[in-house]
């Protein structure tokens, strides 16, 4: 399910909050459906119960899941804002990048490929 990455520089935390996250927008989980417990997470990635709780509860007050007392918690069916707000953010990154490449002197025509190269990459499920 989530992966960590302990020579990332974010904390654990936020490793696991992005990475359900993002299980989230992509459709792999889907809303209303149940997320393990916080301590089967913690056995299955060895770490602190607390770290997970954590990162559970940030998503939770973003409303991105919610919480059943003695239920579990479980996603959000706010999904579909979710994926705009994040599509809106990644726009928004591409402007920055794209201001920092022209900057750089970038030829238009390379940053454009070097895209589409890497949309074909992912969409056919390969990594660079």
């Amino acid at each position: 399910m989530l992966t960590l990455n302990y020579r990332d520089s974010r904390p654990i935390y936020g490793q696991i909050k992005d990475g359900l996250r993002r299980l989230i927008v992509t459709g792999a989980l889907e809303p209303d459906e149940k997320l393990p417990s916080v301590r089967s997470m913690a056995m299955e990635l060895a770490i602190n119960p607390n770290t997970i709780q954590k990162a559970y509860g940030e998503l939770e007050r973003e409303g991105v899941i919610y919480s059943l007392k003695g239920r579990g918690s479980f996603v959000g069916s706010g999904i579909q804002e979710l994926r705009m707000v994040q599509q809106q953010e990644l726009i928004e990154q591409i402007f920055e990048i794209s201001g920092e490449l022209c900057e750089l002197q970038v030829p238009q025509q390379e940053v454009c490929a070097v895209v589409q190269r890497a949309y074909e990459q992912e969409k056919g499920g390969l990594n660079p």
